[in-house]
């Protein structure tokens, strides 16, 4: 994928940190970036093997957050409820 296209995909993220990030990812070897040497320049990225074989991992962990993220958030309500309480 192309600079770009990540971070349109990545709502809010600012250019700074999806590059340290991108450099982050390809320096543990989960992704490979790729110059092409034209004009405009071009990059590209994409996922190693190593890359690829956390797919399976993160889409439990996704599938997980799926399945408790109302009552994550009924807990971060109750939480936050607590500390107002205590403060006064």
């Amino acid at each position: 994928m192309r600079f770009g296209a990540i971070r349109r995909g990545i709502p809010d993220i600012s250019q700074r940190m999806l590059t340290l990030t991108l450099r982050n990812l390809e320096r543990d070897g989960l992704v490979a970036r790729h110059d092409y040497p034209e004009l405009p320049p071009r990059v590209e990225y994409e996922l190693t093997d190593r890359g690829k074989s956390m797919l399976k991992p993160l889409a439990g962990f996704t599938d997980w957050i799926r399945d408790t993220w109302q009552e994550i958030e009924a807990s971060r309500a109750e939480f936050d409820a607590a500390e107002r309480r205590a403060e006064r």
